[in-house]
């Protein structure tokens, strides 16, 4: 006869923990029915504020923009025009995405809405201008 096989509960020995009916009500290592306490309190939904800053952000964006659009003409009137469009277009990118990302990185519902919306609205510009507003189309270097 093989070791143990004689034995109650099979070839293992005798099983250890709880049966399948699961814990008795004397001890074990789950509280018993009723024993879990209150559920944890609910968190208020932040979507309207994630949303409202979200345009908020299109809103500013379109403001620095305009600002910078600004200053692209006023360079570019006095000397190299490609390269004052370059260095705006990269300085609009980096307003955008930088600063979108690292809104995003803080997790408030605040900064959460604010980095989608400069994010939102650099694609929104490039999209209703044609690339002419971000710096993304080709024809203003050629």
């Amino acid at each position: 006869m093989p070791p143990g096989a004689g034995q109650q509960g099979g070839p293992y020995g005798t099983p250890q923990g709880p049966g399948p009916q699961g814990p008795g009500p004397q001890g074990g290592p789950y509280p018993g029915p009723g024993q879990y306490g209150p559920p944890p309190p609910t968190q208020a939904s932040n979507a309207g504020t994630v949303v409202g800053l979200a345009f908020a952000g299109v809103a500013i964006y379109f403001v620095i923009n305009v600002i910078l659009a600004f200053v692209a003409l006023g360079l570019g009137g006095s000397g190299n025009q490609r390269a004052a469009f370059a260095a705006i277009a990269i300085l609009l990118a980096l307003i955008a995405f930088g600063g979108g990302i690292t809104l995003l990185i803080v997790r408030k519902p605040w900064s959460k809405g604010l980095g989608l919306g400069l994010m939102i609205g650099w694609a929104l510009a490039s999209i209703v201008s044609a690339g002419f507003c971000t710096g993304l189309n080709p024809g203003m270097y050629t």
